[in-house]
């Protein structure tokens, strides 16, 4: 039988089990894709411990996961444009990738290029397609800068990338140990500290500073208005108060969430215009230790289970 990741309780990484379950069958529009790479991503841990209940309540037991890549398996009923033994690259949005087999509707899939490498192609979507979403909730341009709290971190990388493509400055908030990386892709990294308004205005160097994406919570709202920023120039996917307080934008990842968006991420990476650092990849049956270190914080990269 094949494995997937299971938990039956709210709770720490210990609830974690990989269990035998039955092989999937793909209903009207579905495809059944054996995995061949799926991220992981710190909204799961928090599924997991049930710190966001309210918003998305499990059903025991469940799996977890949204990112995957793999190869065609079967077709259900009616499912047109993809075959059996295709590469690609998709979601779920039944918390299930975190297992060797899973059912996904056939318009969340896109082809896999060749150019982008399995662990790269299964840690997409969730960090991608937020990162997509926050940049284009800003709509940073040419001649002005945009702020970025968070930078180093999993979202972070991608929307500094995609925020670069505009030809906007980049000015990175994020620990120091990311800046040499995000020196490299074009970004002036700024460290946190109690100057570090007066370090985004110097980072600008006379640029206006016209846009912020908080990928962090902790007040960056706040710091984006005194900067002088309009409101609908300011987008959060973590401050959630902040958003109904002053009326900035809450746009994440729900906003992009599309097949148009993995593959146009997809085709960035195979050109050479997108880079996704992978941290650490581990089999499934490690999927613990995969959050263990994921959970520690420090990440440098994407994390990735391996079926």
């Amino acid at each position: 039988m094949p494995k997937a990741v299971r938990f039956e309780e709210y709770g720490g990484i210990d609830v974690l089990a990989v269990r035998d379950v039955p092989r999937p069958e793909p209903g009207p529009g579905q495809v059944l894709v054996a995995v061949r790479a799926a991220g992981i991503n710190i909204s799961e841990a928090k599924i997991r411990e049930g710190m966001v209940r309210e918003i998305f309540p499990a059903t025991f037991p469940t799996g977890e996961g949204s990112a995957l890549a793999g190869l065609v398996e079967e077709l259900g009923v009616g499912v047109t444009g993809v075959a059996v033994g295709d590469e690609v690259i998709g979601f779920t949005n039944d918390r299930a990738s975190h297992a060797e087999y899973v059912l996904v509707e056939a318009a969340n899939l896109t082809p896999k290029p060749a150019e982008v490498p399995w662990e790269v192609a299964g840690a997409l979507f969730v960090a991608g397609v937020t990162g997509f979403a926050t940049v284009r909730a800003v709509s940073p341009t040419a001649g002005e800068a945009v702020v970025i709290a968070g930078a180093g971190g999993g979202v972070g990388v991608f929307a500094v990338q995609l925020a670069l493509r505009t030809g906007a400055r980049v000015v990175a908030l994020a620990s120091e140990r990311h800046h040499g990386w995000l020196r490299e892709r074009g970004a002036i990294p700024v460290a946190y500290d109690d100057g570090v308004q007066g370090s985004i205005i110097a980072a600008a160097d006379g640029t206006p500073v016209a846009a912020f994406i908080d990928l962090v919570g902790s007040s960056y709202v706040e710091l984006a208005l005194e900067l002088g920023i309009a409101r609908d120039r300011i987008d959060t996917i973590v401050d959630f108060p902040a958003i109904a307080k002053y009326g900035v934008k809450g746009e994440g990842g729900a906003a992009a969430a599309s097949a148009a968006t993995l593959a146009e991420l997809a085709e960035a990476i195979a050109a050479g215009d997108l880079v996704v650092p992978i941290q650490r990849t581990y089999p499934l049956v490690e999927v613990r230790a995969a959050f263990t270190d994921l959970e520690a914080g420090h990440v440098e990269g994407k994390i990735v289970l391996i079926p």
